[in-house]
């Protein structure tokens, strides 16, 4: 697997992946695969904005604890969820190797970047529709409805994520909330 420079990375499929998704059972779906622990998971590469090195994170008081907090993103404010946590299990360690995925979300208020925190980014996939099986009924250790499908890669199975499910309307308008805080005037 290739590592990502997580920098200010931005896979260069994911700069050609600005294209319409592909519709027929015959052509390639590219997914960016990531690891939290010992699993594997993979978003789709069109919700995918970017990939930043994991830095300074501003705790904000009284959020969900998936909420990380929030990060200055070229003077935005996004908010950065930490998925392990989203997904029940204990906040990871942050090493050097984590990092924050920026994905677009849809809100009721249109679009929202927010960051997801992951132990690490793998690599672009592309992954045909026909190796895509759905969501098991039972087995997962996440939310079944937080899955979009089960992608067979090299005789194993990555689990495809459905981010809009993953980052509610209830957790998307909190982050649209925090999306809207003024930053602070440099000092």
């Amino acid at each position: 697997m290739q590592e990502t420079d997580k920098k200010t990375a931005t896979p260069s499929a994911v700069a050609k992946a600005g294209g319409e998704p592909a519709q027929s059972a015959g052509e390639q779906h590219q997914y960016l695969t990531f690891t939290l622990g010992d699993d594997m998971f993979a978003l789709g590469i069109l919700a995918i904005r970017e990939i930043i090195e994991y830095g300074q994170v501003t705790e904000v008081p009284m959020t969900p604890p998936f909420i990380r907090g929030v990060i200055n993103l070229r003077g935005a404010v996004v908010p950065v969820v930490d998925l392990a946590v989203r997904f029940g299990r204990q906040s990871r360690e942050i090493t050097r190797r984590t990092c924050i995925v920026i994905v677009e979300v849809l809100s009721a208020k249109g679009r929202q970047e927010m960051g997801v925190v992951v132990d690490a980014v793998s690599e672009v996939l592309e992954i045909p529709e026909g190796d895509i099986e759905p969501a098991p009924e039972f087995g997962s250790r996440i939310r079944i409805d937080f899955i979009q499908g089960m992608g067979k890669v090299a005789g194993k199975f990555v689990v495809i994520l459905d981010v809009n499910r993953v980052l509610s309307a209830e957790e998307v308008s909190i982050a649209a909330s925090l999306g809207a805080m003024e930053l602070p005037a440099a000092a």
